[in-house]
């Protein structure tokens, strides 16, 4: 008995050994970052930013590789699959971390079976309209909406996205009822917006700011509890008469379970560098987006952020039905 538990005793000790020794060497060769969208999107762009810093810090390339499909699970899967020696990550946001994986079908626990490195920047949604919207703010919005029940539409980006999930909490909070077209994309939603065939969308304020400061569009009220650097002047729906909306479009950066700690531990480090410089700050800036306080940005601020966001938002889109085609 003894000699069986001393055998076993040695063998943890190897195998604690070499997990120690691939740390130690950790990266000897190039980490490929997936992304669940097509490239030159925010999530990809986000990726390529931070990236870029990072194969600094590492000595090591980051290869950006874009995995569309099921509004970002199909990437998503991958990296679940994959082998958790740091090589392999996937960065992620609120539609598919949030949202995509509770309306297309997964066979994981998107919050559980991940190992977490850090939260990334963010970005605010607002309401979008079409500039001859007869509405300026969140009340007379709902006063149209409620005086043309069922006539308006209002543009939509996929199932269980963030622009779809904010439009639904809008309709639920503020007891309207209204079309939704849902489109491939945010550019084809825009464009319809600017063009006036669609009369509101919930979307990025990045996305749309030019379309907003060349008169394209009209923008009714940011969906947050805080205005929007962009565009200081522009109220939050709650100041417009419309509360609870809140919702933002976040980031993360997450490895295959059971990664070691100690290379989660740089990883995670060469993502604090990278915001920690001012060139990053400045180009996620221009994009639109902020970063998070540096305490939030451990692996464990970003298992919590994500923990509240599912646990807020899950009931929510399972009351009000939201789940993909065919599902």
């Amino acid at each position: 008995m003894r000699a069986c538990l001393f055998a076993a005793s040695l063998a943890l000790a190897a195998l604690a050994g070499t997990v120690a020794a691939k740390a130690e060497t950790y990266p000897s060769k190039p980490i490929t970052i997936v992304v669940g969208f097509a490239p030159g999107g925010p999530t990809d762009t986000v990726a390529r930013i931070v990236g870029e810093h990072m194969k600094g810090t590492l000595g090591e390339s980051i290869v950006v590789e874009n995995k569309p499909g099921a509004a970002g699970t199909i990437g998503l899967s991958l990296v679940e699959r994959a082998a958790p020696d740091g090589y392999t990550l996937y960065l992620g946001n609120w539609t598919v971390n949030v949202g995509a994986v509770r309306t297309f079908p997964i066979s994981y626990d998107p919050v559980n079976d991940f190992t977490p490195i850090a939260l990334l920047s963010s970005s605010k949604l607002w309401i979008v309209a079409r500039k001859d919207l007869p509405a300026n703010n969140a009340k007379e919005l709902v006063e149209w909406l409620k005086a043309n029940p069922g006539k308006a539409n209002a543009a939509s980006v996929g199932v269980g996205s963030a622009a779809h999930v904010c439009i639904v909490d809008l309709m639920k909070r503020s007891g309207t009822n209204f079309q939704l077209i849902s489109y491939r994309g945010g550019a084809p939603a825009v464009q319809n917006l600017a063009g006036g065939q669609a009369d509101f969308g919930c979307l990025e304020a990045g996305q749309t700011l030019a379309l907003y400061r060349g008169g394209k569009v009209k923008i009714i009220g940011v969906a947050s509890n805080s205005r929007w650097f962009g565009a200081p002047e522009v109220p939050t729906l709650a100041e417009g008469g419309l509360p609870g909306v809140d919702i933002e479009f976040w980031h993360g950066l997450w490895a295959p379970k059971n990664t070691p700690a100690p290379i989660v531990a740089k990883l995670n480090d060469a993502v604090v560098k990278a915001f920690a410089d001012p060139t990053v700050q400045k180009r996620l800036a221009e994009f639109g987006h902020t970063l998070p306080p540096k305490d939030k940005l451990t692996p464990q601020a970003l298992y919590a952020h994500h923990k509240a966001e599912a646990d807020k938002w899950w009931p929510m889109m399972k009351a009000a039905g939201i789940k993909s085609p065919g599902t």
